[in-house]
């Protein structure tokens, strides 16, 4: 099935998102949420997307910036030229909080288990930049409905605020993924250090690690994309979601 355009009743409105489903294969599936980039909806996040898809899972890829209306598709590379986009693009990262991601989060798991497609309660999620931070912030306030959780080249998991994801790790189910970048200022070593201290001690399966490469790694029409360790993240995800669904 091509993607599909969906729309969800949330709290706060109606949010747009996009199902994908494996090419040529019979549901169900195990279901992922897929949290975007701060960079919002575009081809990019529609073919990482489909590429999940055909690992065998039904994705939902919602637009967390549905509050703010409809938007042209940002271009990172013309966004980092511009200062005019960079107002307006940061406009679109600070309109989340933490509570608006959680409110969110359960509306999405609410419309995965009411659809017949899906396979199973408990369900998967990965998301990059942003998406890394509210994939850990949600399994960290939603207890018992996530079997495996990603982060990859998230920002602020690990900080002095008040809603830094690593100071609700307790509730975290399921095993969870954190890969972060050498080179990247949003999860420097001790950033690092304190989200690991945080998961050991909350006695949550974990792993987390930094690839040799720059924060965006993962996202083909970023600047600093790495296709090594974009292939190194995919095996990671894919292994993830497999050993957590026993996918063999």
């Amino acid at each position: 099935m091509p993607r599909l355009d969906v729309t969800i009743k949330t709290r706060d409105g109606i949010c747009p998102a996009s199902i994908f489903t494996p090419a040529g294969a019979a549901g169900p599936w195990p279901a992922v949420i897929f949290f975007m980039d701060g960079f919002g909806i575009r081809p990019a996040m529609w073919e990482m997307g489909q590429r999940l898809a055909d690992g065998g899972y039904f994705v939902l890829l919602p637009d967390l910036y549905y509050r703010l209306g409809p938007y042209p598709p940002n271009v990172p590379s013309e966004v980092f030229a511009d200062p005019k986009l960079r107002e307006g693009f940061m406009k679109l990262v600070t309109s989340l909080d933490r509570d608006r991601k959680i409110s969110d989060a359960a509306a999405f798991l609410d419309f995965l288990s009411a659809r017949p497609d899906v396979k199973g309660n408990r369900f998967g999620s990965t998301g990059y930049c942003l998406g890394g931070n509210v994939s850990l912030t949600v399994a960290g306030a939603l207890p018992g409905r996530f079997a495996a959780v990603a982060s990859f080249h998230g920002g602020g998991l690990a900080t002095d605020k008040p809603d830094s994801p690593h100071l609700f790790v307790k509730n975290m189910t399921g095993r969870v993924y954190v890969a972060g970048a050498i080179e990247d200022a949003n999860f420097t070593d001790e950033q690092k250090n304190l989200l690991e201290k945080a998961l050991t001690d909350a006695g949550v399966d974990h792993q987390v690690e930094t690839y040799p490469a720059r924060h965006g790694f993962a996202v083909p029409d970023q600047p600093v994309f790495n296709a090594a360790a974009a292939e190194r993240h995919w095996a990671a995800l894919f292994k993830l979601f497999h050993d957590a669904f026993a996918l063999r």
